[in-house]
């Protein structure tokens, strides 16, 4: 891997390639499970193509989690406020994406309403924990290792189903 620049990963792309992980391994899994249900040929190999292009996503991703930031060894991290003060904010952020998306998508107007109320909630809670963040000398130095290292296990998990 060509990885010239920084040793070390930034917090917030570490946060972005820890949702895509995620979000991949599940899928991955989803997907892997519901192979066997599939009568059509045509699905199936639209399937089974997902599938190994996911593996190679889900590989490719898991060669900069060695590059991804980690407390000293004077840090004792465990799952302290700051760590879940980061999970918070993670949440939020793609809580907001994703309702951006869904407005997007809706025509419904009473739809579109609820997505917009919940939305601003969203916007809302994001402001509060990143204020809070912001406010405790948080915002770049909580403890990743945990995220990491579930998202590396999720991610083995779904490789070898």
């Amino acid at each position: 891997m060509n990885h010239t620049h920084h040793q070390t990963l930034a917090w917030h792309e570490t946060l972005e390639l820890h949702e895509l992980v995620a979000f991949q391994s599940i899928g991955l899994m989803k997907l892997k499970n519901g192979l066997n249900n599939i009568q059509d040929h045509n699905l199936y190999n639209i399937y089974l193509q997902t599938i190994q292009e996911l593996e190679v996503n889900l590989k490719e991703l898991l060669q900069f989690y060695p590059f991804a930031p980690h407390p000293g060894p004077s840090s004792e991290y465990r799952v302290t406020d700051s760590f879940l003060a980061g999970d918070l904010l993670a949440f939020a952020k793609t809580s907001v994406r994703n309702y951006g998306i869904a407005i997007t998508e809706t025509s419904t107007p009473a739809l579109r309403a609820v997505f917009k109320k919940q939305l601003n909630l969203a916007i809302n809670c994001h402001e509060r924990i990143y204020n809070y963040m912001y406010n405790n000398g948080l915002y770049p130095s909580y403890d990743l290792n945990k995220l990491l290292n579930h998202d590396m296990m999720l991610a083995k998990r779904a490789l070898t189903m």
